[in-house]
């Protein structure tokens, strides 16, 4: 991956981090990340997808129902398998949620269901790779690698699903 440039961004939820390449978004932090203070603030001088991410983002935190699904992401030099786990997740749409074993069968390794955990705790793009859902075959939270843990996670499902419920 190459980070070229890095900003952060104010949200309803707090800040985000953002690092972009010319190919894409290489990487998304999530409010309560101490990282993100290091950064310094997005410029106005930004690419345009990078300003339409930061749109969706914010977006996404206050309402729930932005699209982030055709926002560029750059995984360029990320493991095969990590990189095919991390697109096919990519797929997965608000309101739905897939097992780490039912996307691991996706990925072709049906028995690989740790490796696509620690797929989706190596993501760089969280929420732009919706990593928050995928849950263990009995539908529990387990790991979430962003700041708050599982809660964030199960904050970002309750955000979507209320947006979900009303289609």
């Amino acid at each position: 991956m190459r980070n070229n440039q890095r900003g952060q961004f104010e949200t309803s939820s707090g800040t985000c981090g953002i690092a972009w390449s010319s190919v894409g978004i290489t990487e998304l932090r999530l409010p309560g990340d101490p990282k993100i203070s290091k950064w310094p603030q997005l410029g106005d001088a930004c690419p345009a997808f990078v300003a339409q991410a930061v749109k969706a983002v914010a977006g996404y935190f206050a309402n729930g129902q932005e699209d982030l699904a055709s926002i560029p992401v750059d995984l360029a030099g990320l493991p095969p398998f990590l990189k095919k786990v991390l697109l096919l997740a990519r797929d997965i749409r608000p309101g739905e949620t897939v097992s780490y074993k039912g996307l691991a069968t996706l990925a072709g390794s049906p028995n690989a269901a740790r490796a696509v955990g620690q797929a989706m705790a190596r993501n760089p793009v969280p929420l732009l790779v919706p990593c928050h859902r995928v849950l263990g075959s009995d539908k529990s939270l387990h790991g979430f690698s962003a700041a708050g843990g599982t809660l964030t996670k199960q904050r970002l499902l309750e955000l979507e699903t209320r947006f979900t419920k009303k289609l």
